[in-house]
């Protein structure tokens, strides 16, 4: 494996040495490439051939111990005892010269080069009697006696069977620099460069340990690690058997080795890299490239010399590009320091960046790692990177920031400024985990130490959280103190309070003003994330819309703050905004619009996104697809938004993603986990907000469901109690009345039920098509038999255009049931297909049920049944009925089918007159399964 050329030097200078001549060679290069396998080799060669062989270890701790290297080839080996008794005593004597100083400079005094002489004679009297080898590995760490005997010894060696082979890191200073250049003076003194393995020698090592098929693969992926350096790569093999990854406990340990072998230079350098390495792009924060003048200030090694430390560890594999080639590499010298220096180093790091006027991101990350902030600049620093963070979505490294800045701030309005921030920080990935720091809030908001727009901030979680009766004594005191004019103060309050009338309407003002517009453009501010800014403003001005029945109004509003979102997602109200925003889009009767935002907002780095936004976003999408007739759509958003945060963490807004999940269930016929959910606890105080609306009615919806119609008047009684109390009977909360009159209806009070139903019908919201075909279908139910075919084909129409599925499919079941009481079987049955198709699209199980349970008479096929299955149509006809009947409309049908609306419009008149009918809506529903891709011609 490319050591061919050493190992056929080292053959023949071994066979010169049993052949009674003698030589040195010194096998150098940087880093560990191999030079101690190939010591190894000549060792097994000469022992093989009867040579007797002496060997040692330099190592840097021991580099200050005169003869220490000497003497471990004399005390290592077999030697008849008055040769070692003879060594001992010269060494003794050794040792008394260098304490006298005769050691000290580059050439050694008088009484020491006598020793040396002697020590050298007792070595060659050794190879008089058999060849010898001396093996010194590590050489670069020797003290610098045993350096001067050895180049003593090499001087007489050339007709002596002596060989002498050493292994030298040249990366490192030896303790007689002229030690290298003398040695190369002498002409039976070799040099032989180790350099790291090529791609195809990595190949051939894994060849031989992991068979040539893994070698094959693995080969480029182990030469990028490893940079070809024998140790790391040996190091490499054993965690691949071992786990089949890289190990911090086999190849970290294995480059950590190394640096304790080498120089103390080198040691420094790597240490600065791996400290300042943590602000680098790799790291969790954003900064800049590791420069030499940082890592010559952070070591205390000189610029120069980093220069080369760099470079010689490039040529030995264990750098690319002076930077590590794993990260598992930089953790491994980190975790090699105690606490103490490492956390001095992360620390001397951070004060250096500063001064130099780094980016914060760099700064804070090493104040992070040593978990201190010594001063008001360290604070600072971290303020402002966790701001910064905020802003790339690094949520986690601001909380890191905020929490150090916090623990280590003096100043007591700053420590509480800190706290509010970090609130918010918890607060985006759950605000369960930041309610603990609201007492600590509470008592500084009553001593005077929050701004105004912490106080908005603190009274929105503290109604979050139920404590209603807190957040009301904070309330007051900002209302008081809003009547009294500050000069440069900010307008936050009046747009909270309509926010306030919207979510928590028993809080709310009994007269406020109309919120002022919001320009286009103006919803989000560009820069850092507005803690009450423009977001509040506008989520305010969607909140009055709303809680003036004026959604429909606001819609185009809505959108403009939904598209400005991505730009402030880390902002106070970014969930609240998006929110607010989708309930505007869902009451004004697009809830398909909803939806589409609801899928933009998320369809790209959903994870990116706070997890109350996210949760937010899947609840509206909940909500909306329930509008829309998309039951298992509904249900699974539902589910979503109470995974991504649970029950405990939404406080009083769970009534959102709970009532929605019970009424979809309810419709899919889960009453089990219906079930399950009613008995989980909800804060008391949900039901004083617009969620426990939503979950009163949803509680109601269930349990008419089954059957418990007393229990479901009375929660939807007790929604229009709450709504008419509080003023806010609109479009946008639930149409309790409907429930009301529906559970009338089931108790057998058609009066009630029909009472109710004009009653709603009356209201403002009844404008909608929504609201409005949900009153029809009652006022049919509980009226004469023959007003019931044309109040339900209104309502049906109604449905239709808000596209709601599931009240389209009870709607044609009661259609069909009216058409049937009148005698119009033929139509009934028609109309029964369609319910059922209807039911069976949207997956509700229930519903599904109770109409295959219809009178056979009702259901069947009888003299229909060739006009419905559609066998007098053409194969161009029937693929345009299809789609017509799945809700595509005349110019979708034709893109679909790549011809004209024209030809559409003749394909669907020719339907109508075969089948007998006069509209799209008595189409068979059994056509929708028969769907064609093709040219209709």
């Amino acid at each position: 494996m490319e050591r061919t050329v050493h190992t056929e030097l080292l053959d023949r200078l071994l066979a010169d040495c049993v052949a009674r001549r003698g030589s040195a060679v010194a096998l150098d290069g940087p880093g560990p490439n191999g030079k101690t396998e190939l010591l190894h080799y000549a060792i097994a060669q000469a022992e093989t051939a009867g040579v007797r062989v002496l060997r040692a270890v330099g190592a840097r701790a021991e580099r200050a111990l005169g003869f220490g290297v000497l003497s471990q080839l004399f005390h290592g080996a077999s030697l008849p005892s008055e040769v070692a008794r003879e060594a001992d005593a010269w060494l003794e004597e050794g040792a008394e010269a260098l304490a006298a100083g005769e050691g000290a400079g580059d050439v050694p005094g008088p009484g020491l080069v006598r020793v040396l002489d002697r020590l050298c004679r007792v070595l060659l009297e050794l190879a008089s009697e058999r060849p010898l080898l001396i093996a010194v590995d590590d050489i670069h760490h020797a003290d610098a006696a045993t350096l001067h005997c050895l180049l003593h010894l090499v001087r007489r060696i050339g007709p002596v069977p002596v060989v002498l082979v050493l292994a030298d890191d040249t990366s490192t200073r030896p303790e007689l620099p002229l030690f290298r250049a003398e040695l190369q003076r002498r002409p039976y003194c070799h040099r032989l460069r180790v350099e790291p393995l090529s791609l195809e020698g990595v190949r051939e090592l894994l060849a031989g340990q992991l068979g040539e098929e893994r070698a094959g693969a693995l080969a480029p992926e182990f030469h990028a690690v490893s940079g070809g350096n024998a140790l790391l790569l040996s190091a490499l093999v054993a965690d691949h058997l071992e786990c089949g990854g890289i190990r911090p406990q086999g190849y970290g340990l294995a480059f950590v080795g190394h640096l304790d072998r080498g120089d103390a230079r080198a040691l420094a350098v790597v240490r600065a890299l791996a400290v300042l390495g943590g602000g680098s792009p790799g790291g969790g924060f954003e900064g800049g490239a590791v420069d030499e003048a940082e890592l010559a200030e952070l070591s205390g090694v000189p610029a120069v010399e980093v220069a080369a430390v760099r470079a010689a560890m490039n040529g030995a594999g264990l750098l690319e590009g002076g930077w590590f080639r794993s990260e598992v590499a930089r953790l491994a010298v980190l975790e090699a320091l105690s606490r103490t220096d490492r956390d001095a180093l992360q620390l001397a790091a951070a004060r250096m960046l500063h001064g130099h006027g780094a980016a914060v991101q760099r700064v804070a990350a090493h104040l992070v790692e040593a978990q201190s902030a010594p001063g008001v600049w360290a604070v600072e620093a971290l303020r402002e990177a966790a701001e910064r963070a905020l802003l790339a979505d690094r949520r986690g490294v601001a909380l890191g920031c905020l929490e150090l800045a916090h623990r280590f701030c003096e100043d007591e309005s700053g420590r509480t400024e800190l706290l509010a921030r970090l609130v918010h920080v918890e607060w985006l990935a759950n605000p369960a985990a930041a309610g603990r720091h609201l007492g600590t809030l509470t008592a500084a908001a009553s001593a005077g130490r929050l701004g105004q727009q912490e106080r908005v901030s603190l009274v929105r979680r503290l109604l979050w959280h139920g404590r209603t009766e807190e957040a009301a004594r904070l309330l007051q005191r900002l209302r008081a103190s809003g009547r009294v004019p500050v000069a440069g103060g900010s307008s936050e309050l009046p747009d909270f309070e309509h926010w306030v009338a919207w979510t928590h309407p028993s809080l709310a003002l009994e007269s406020r003003p109309q919120a002022a517009p919001v320009a286009e453009g103006a919803l989000v501010g560009a820069g850092f994330p507005a803690r009450t800014g423009p977001l509040l403003r506008a989520t305010g001005l969607l909140a009055d819309a709303l809680t003036r029945g004026r959604a429909h109004e606001a819609a185009e509003r809505a959108e403009w703050l939904l598209a400005d979102l991505d730009r402030a997602r880390g902002d106070e109200w970014s969930d609240e905004a998006a929110l607010t925003a989708l309930s505007v889009l869902t009451a004004a009767g697009r809830p398909a619009d909803a939806l589409a935002w609801c899928e933009r907002l998320t369809a790209k780095d959903v994870h990116r996104l706070p997890a109350t936004l996210r949760a937010f976003l899947a609840a509206a999408r909940a909500e909306a697809a329930l509008r829309t007739g998309e039951l298992t759509t509904a249900l699974a958003q539902a589910r979503l938004a109470l995974t991504v945060l649970p029950a405990k963490a939404w406080g009083t807004a769970v009534g959102l993603p709970l009532g929605t999940l019970i009424v979809a269930a309810t419709r899919t016929g889960d009453h089990a986990e219906v079930a399950r959910r009613l008995t989980q606890s909800v804060p008391e105080a949900m039901f004083e907000t617009r969620h426990g609306l939503t979950y009163l009615y949803a509680r109601g919806q269930y349990q008419l469901a089954t059957n418990h119609c007393h229990a479901a008047l009375a929660d939807f009684l007790a929604c229009g109690e709450r709504m008419r109390a509080w003023g806010l009977d609109v479009p946008g909360l639930p149409a309790w009345r409907i429930g009301a009159a529906e559970a009338w209806l089931r108790l057998g009070n058609a009066d009630q039920a029909k009472k109710l139903a004009y009653e709603q019908l009356g209201r403002p919201e009844a404008a909608g098509p929504y609201v409005r075909g949900l009153a029809l279908r009652l006022m049919a139910a509980s009226g004469p038999v023959k007003r019931r075919p044309q109040l339900l084909a209104e309502a049906l129409d109604l449905f239709e255009e808000c596209g709601d599925r599931y009240e389209q499919a009870r709607v044609l079941a009661d259609l069909s049931h009216a058409h049937y009481a009148v005698r119009d079987s033929r139509r009934a049955r028609m109309l029964f297909r369609r319910a059922r198709h209807m039911a069976r699209l949207c997956e509700a199980g229930p519903l599904a049920a109770e109409l295959m349970s219809a009178p056979e008479e009702l259901g069947g096929d009888a003299g229909v049944k060739e006009s419905a299955d559609g066998s007098v149509l053409t194969e161009s006809e029937r693929r345009v009925a299809a789609l017509a009947v799945r809700g595509y409309t005349n110019r979708e049908i034709a893109t679909k089918l790549y011809v004209t609306p024209s030809t559409v419009e003749q394909h669907l008149t020719r339907t109508y007159r075969k089948l007998g009918i006069k509209h799209r809506r008595e189409l068979p529903a059994g056509l929708g399964t028969e769907a064609g891709s093709g040219r209709a011609a």
